[in-house]
């Protein structure tokens, strides 16, 4: 999802479409609520549900676009789970951006869950 979301904004494409999963509908909102994406959709398509986000730019000049999301990393892959601690959560780009966390309480940004107290799969940095 992240990748897809990426290339599609390095191509300047208006909005990328997935096959919706519940994670990734819950990224995307927490995307769309921090700024980085303009909207976020689940659209039925037959038996499968379709997830479109419809992505941000920021007008630099009369014939050039900036995205909002500047870069996505993934932090905890499939192969190498990473789990933090409270203590452990760190601001991402001097609190430019955010980190997003899945906890017991569900996936929310690194913000919220040091609020919290909770700590959890570090699944990605968005600035």
């Amino acid at each position: 999802m992240l990748t897809r979301i990426r290339n599609a904004q390095a191509a300047g494409h208006a909005k990328v479409a997935m096959r919706a999963s519940k994670l990734k509908h819950t990224i995307a909102s927490i995307l769309e609520r921090e700024g980085f994406v303009a909207r976020v959709e689940k659209q039925a398509d037959g038996i499968n549900e379709i997830l479109c986000i419809w992505l941000k730019y920021t007008q630099v000049s009369p014939t050039k676009k900036m995205p909002a999301i500047q870069e996505v990393t993934r932090v905890s892959k499939q192969g190498c789970r990473i789990y933090v601690k409270q203590s452990e959560i760190q601001k991402v780009k001097n609190g430019y951006g955010i980190a997003i966390v899945s906890t017991s309480q569900g996936v929310m940004t690194g913000a919220e869950a040091y609020r919290r107290g909770l700590g959890g799969e570090y699944i990605c940095r968005v600035w």
